[in-house]
C-alpha cells in the first residue's frame, strides 16, 4: 500500500463543515463592515476613565492641587513658627506633611506612566492578557511588559499499571518571555512577544528563542480593527491568555494542548472588534502542515509558527464571544483548512476543529468549561505519509486520529474574597479532563488506548498581588492502557 492509497473509511473532515466556517466568518467580517463604518470613524477614547467616572489627567489635576495645598501648610507653619505661634487648625508635624506629598507624588507618577510597571491582572484588550495588551493603554511611544514561570515536576515512581514509571524530575525555567510594542498614533500600533524556553539556547541544550506573535494593529473605533503579521490563532482560553498569573494549575490543561494546539501562532491577516456584549475576530492564515501531525500529539506539532511557513494551503479561524453580565462569558471558535501544503495525494487533508467555551467569575468562584472537537480528512493517507510502517503493520497504533474529541470543566474559589479586602487571591481549585487524540482511526488502523485520557487536577493557586502567582497541584492521569503517571507539580509565575 502506497501513502497516497484511499483507505476504506479516509474520508474528509466532517467534524466541523468548512461551508459552515466560511458562513462564519463571512457572517462576521460583514457584520463588522457594517458597524466599523458608519458614515466615519468613531474614534478610539482618548483618555482611561476610572472606577470614579475621572479621566486620568482629571485624577493627576486633583492629586497635584492636593500637593500645592500640603506645600502652602508647610509654607504656613514654617512662617508661624518663626512668629512663634502656629497658625489654628495645622497638622501636627511637618514631617507628615512631607510624607503625605512623598505618597500623591509617587500616585501622579504612577498615573501618568498608565501603570506600565504594574498592570492590573484582570485587565486585558483585544483578545490579550495584561501583560501582552499594554501597549494598548499608553499614549504613544515604546510599550515594554513580559511574564515568565518557573516549573517543578515530581513523577510517581510508578505507573497506574505498577510498572516502574522511569520518569525523572525536572526543575525547569520553563520560559521568559518580554513584549515589545510602539504605538504610532491614537489607531496604529505594532505589538509582538519574545520568547525564551529552557534557559538556555544552544546546539546542545533544549531551550528555544521564538517570536510568538508580532503584528501591526489599526484601530479607528471599537467596532473594527484590522490586525496583520504572526497572529495568535483565536481557539479556546490559553492560546491567547497564556501569562501564568491568570490561568490555574501549574500546567496548561492538556485539552488546550493537544486537541487545540496552543500557543497556536501563523502568518495572517484579519479583523476584530467589538459590538455591545459580543466581541469577534476572524482571520485568514496559514494552515497547518500535515507532516508534522501524530497519533499522541494530533496536530500540535503540524503548527509552522511564521517560520518559512509553506503557504500553499490556508485557513481561517473565527471567534465570537458574548459577556452579557460582569464576569459571565460565553462563544465558541472555528478552524478550518487544508494542511496538506502541495504534498503529493495531500489535496483534501483538510482539519476542522471547533469548540465552545465558558466563564463564569463572581464573589470569588471561578468556573470555566470547554469542550473541543477535531475532524481530518484523508487521516490514512496521511498516516501512511508520517509512518510508512504502518502499510505493512496496521496495529502499531500511530496513525493519526481521523477525529479528536476533549474537554474540560475547572472549579475554583478565592478564599481571601470572604474579607471583603484587597489581600490578594487563595484560590484551591479542582480541573477535570478527558481528551482522546485517536477517538476515530479509518480502516484498518487500530487506536493506542494510551491516547484515551483522563487528567484530574488538584491544586492551590495564590496571588499575594495580581502579577505574581504560586502555583501548587497535583495531576492524577489515567488512559485506556493503564500507563498513566501521575505528578505533583509547583510553579512560580510573574507578569509586568
Amino acid at each position: 500500500m502506497t501513502p497516497n492509497a484511499r483507505l476504506a473509511g479516509d474520508r474528509p473532515a466532517e467534524g466541523l463543515p468548512a461551508a459552515a466556517v466560511w458562513a462564519l466568518c463571512g457572517g462576521i467580517v460583514l457584520g463588522a463592515a457594517a458597524l466599523g463604518f458608519p458614515g466615519r470613524a468613531v474614534a478610539a477614547p482618548a483618555t482611561e476613565v476610572g472606577a470614579s467616572g475621572k479621566s486620568v489627567e482629571e485624577r493627576i489635576a486633583e492629586l497635584e492641587a492636593l500637593v500645592r495645598q500640603l506645600r502652602a501648610e508647610i509654607e504656613a507653619m514654617k512662617t508661624a513658627s518663626a512668629g512663634g505661634a502656629p497658625p489654628p487648625g495645622a497638622p501636627a508635624g511637618l514631617e507628615e506633611l512631607r510624607r503625605r506629598i512623598d505618597a500623591l507624588a509617587e500616585e501622579i507618577e504612577r498615573l501618568r506612566i498608565g501603570e506600565a510597571a504594574a498592570p492590573r491582572a484582570a485587565g486585558k484588550a483585544a483578545g490579550f492578557g495584561p501583560a501582552a495588551s499594554k501597549v494598548y493603554g499608553v499614549k504613544g511611544g515604546v510599550s515594554i511588559g513580559g511574564y515568565g514561570e518557573m516549573l517543578y515536576q515530581n513523577f510517581d515512581a510508578r505507573a497506574d499499571d505498577g510498572r516502574p514509571s522511569g520518569a525523572i524530575d525536572t526543575a525547569d525555567l520553563e520560559r521568559a518571555v518580554l513584549y515589545f510594542g510602539y504605538k504610532w498614533t491614537d489607531h496604529l500600533l505594532f505589538n509582538s512577544e519574545v520568547e525564551y524556553e529552557h534557559a538556555v539556547v544552544a546546539p546542545d541544550a533544549p531551550g528555544e528563542a521564538a517570536v510568538e506573535f508580532a503584528y501591526i494593529d489599526y484601530r479607528p473605533g471599537r467596532h473594527l480593527g484590522l490586525r496583520g503579521g504572526l497572529l495568535l490563532v483565536p481557539v479556546g482560553f490559553l492560546s491567547e491568555l497564556h501569562e501564568p498569573p491568570i490561568f490555574y494549575g501549574a500546567r496548561r490543561p492538556d485539552v488546550e494542548t493537544f486537541i487545540l494546539p496552543s500557543t497556536w501562532r501563523e502568518i495572517g491577516l484579519g479583523v476584530y472588534g467589538d459590538a455591545g456584549p459580543v466581541s469577534y475576530r476572524a482571520y485568514l492564515i496559514s494552515s497547518l502542515d500535515a507532516s508534522g501531525f501524530s497519533a499522541g500529539e494530533w496536530a500540535r506539532e503540524g503548527r509552522q509558527e511564521g517560520a518559512e511557513a509553506k503557504a500553499s494551503d490556508w485557513a481561517l479561524a473565527a471567534r465570537v464571544d458574548c459577556t452579557p453580565a460582569p464576569g459571565l462569558l460565553f462563544g465558541a471558535a472555528g478552524f478550518t483548512g487544508n494542511t496538506g501544503q502541495g504534498s503529493p495525494g495531500l489535496a483534501g487533508a483538510r482539519l476542522s476543529v471547533w469548540d465552545a467555551h465558558a466563564e463564569w467569575n463572581v464573589r470569588g468562584w471561578h468556573l470555566r468549561g470547554l469542550y473541543a472537537r477535531g475532524a481530518l480528512g484523508h487521516a490514512g493517507a496521511i498516516s501512511l505519509a508520517n509512518d510508512p510502517l504502518l502499510a505493512g503493520d496496521p496495529a502499531r497504533g500511530t496513525a493519526i486520529g481521523s477525529r479528536a474529541v476533549g474537554w474540560y470543566g475547572e472549579a475554583a474559589w478565592n478564599l481571601l474574597s470572604l474579607e471583603r479586602t484587597d489581600k490578594g487571591e487563595l484560590s484551591p481549585f479542582v480541573r477535570y479532563e478527558a481528551l482522546d487524540t485517536q477517538a476515530e482511526v479509518v480502516t484498518p488502523f487500530t487506536r493506542d488506548r494510551a491516547n484515551d485520557r483522563t487528567v484530574r487536577t488538584y491544586g492551590l493557586h495564590y496571588r499575594p498581588i495580581p502579577n505574581v502567582a504560586i502555583k501548587v497541584d497535583y495531576q492524577d492521569y489515567g488512559n485506556g492502557a493503564g500507563t498513566g503517571i501521575d505528578q505533583l507539580n509547583v510553579a512560580l509565575g510573574y507578569l509586568f
